[in-house]
C-alpha cells in the first residue's frame, strides 16, 4: 500500500464531488432544514436540549453524506478500482473524504444551530475541537458500514442494524464531552479521558475496517 495513491484516490474522489456539486447541496439543504424545523418546534432550547438535538441532527447528516460512498457505488466501477488499487488504498482515501465531508458539515451545522436555536456554548474552541472529533468518529464508523453493506442485500437496513450498537456508545461520549463547552465543570482528568475513550474508539475502528476490508474487496 501507498500513500501517495490514497492522496490520488482522494483527489480523484475530492473532484467528482466538486464536479457532481448537487449532492453536496442536497447535504447541506436537507442539514439546513432540519435544524430550521427544530427551532420552529423548539425555539432556543436549554444547553441540555440543545447538546442532545445537536449530536442527533449530527447522526442523520453522516447517515445521508457517508453512507453512499460505497453502497451508491457502481459495481463495474468498483471491479475496476480492484485492478488498479490495493484494497486499504481505496478504503482509505474513502475515510479521509468522508472525514473532511463531516468536518465541514459538522462546523457549518454547529454555526447554524447557534444562530438559530441560541448559543449555550461558553467556551467556542472546546466546541470546536469536539465537534471535528465527533465528525472523525462518526465518518469512520459510517464508512466502515458503508463498506461492509455494500457487498450484501438489504444494504440501507443492514446498515442502520450494524450501526446501532456501533454509534450508540460513540454518541453518549460525545455528548458527555461537549458539556465541557459549555462550562460544566468536570474531575481532573474527565475530559482527557473521555477525549481518549473517543480516540481510542477511533483507532478501533480503524483496525476493524482494516482488518475485514480487503476480504470484502476479494468478494
Amino acid at each position: 500500500m501507498k500513500s501517495s495513491a490514497v492522496i490520488t484516490l482522494f483527489r480523484k474522489d475530492l473532484q467528482l464531488e466538486l464536479r457532481q456539486q448537487q449532492n453536496l447541496y442536497g447535504i447541506v439543504v436537507y442539514a439546513l432544514s432540519t435544524i430550521f424545523i427544530l427551532y420552529l418546534a423548539s425555539g432556543q432550547p436549554e444547553a441540555v436540549q440543545w447538546n442532545a438535538l445537536f449530536w442527533v441532527t449530527q447522526l442523520f447528516i453522516v447517515v445521508n453524506a457517508v453512507v453512499k460512498s460505497f453502497v451508491g457505488e457502481p459495481r463495474g466501477r468498483a471491479l475496476y478500482y480492484q485492478t488498479i488499487a490495493h484494497p486499504l488504498e481505496y478504503l482509505y482515501s474513502k475515510m479521509l473524504l468522508n472525514t473532511l465531508y463531516m468536518i465541514l458539515l459538522g462546523l457549518v451545522s454547529a454555526t447554524i444551530f447557534r444562530l438559530l436555536l441560541g448559543d449555550p456554548v461558553i467556551n467556542t474552541w472546546a466546541f470546536t475541537g469536539i465537534v471535528m472529533l465527533g465528525g472523525i468518529g462518526l465518518s469512520l464508523v459510517f464508512t466502515m458500514l458503508s463498506a461492509i453493506a455494500s457487498k450484501a442485500r438489504q444494504q440501507a437496513s443492514l446498515v442502520a442494524i450494524l450501526g446501532f450498537p456501533v454509534i450508540v456508545p460513540q454518541l453518549v461520549l460525545l455528548v458527555r464531552l461537549s458539556k465541557h463547552a459549555y462550562g460544566e465543570v468536570f474531575k481532573e482528568g474527565a475530559v482527557l479521558q473521555i477525549a481518549g475513550l473517543l480516540g481510542a474508539l477511533d483507532v478501533l475502528v480503524l483496525i476493524m475496517a482494516t482488518v475485514l476490508f480487503p476480504y470484502l474487496w476479494k468478494d
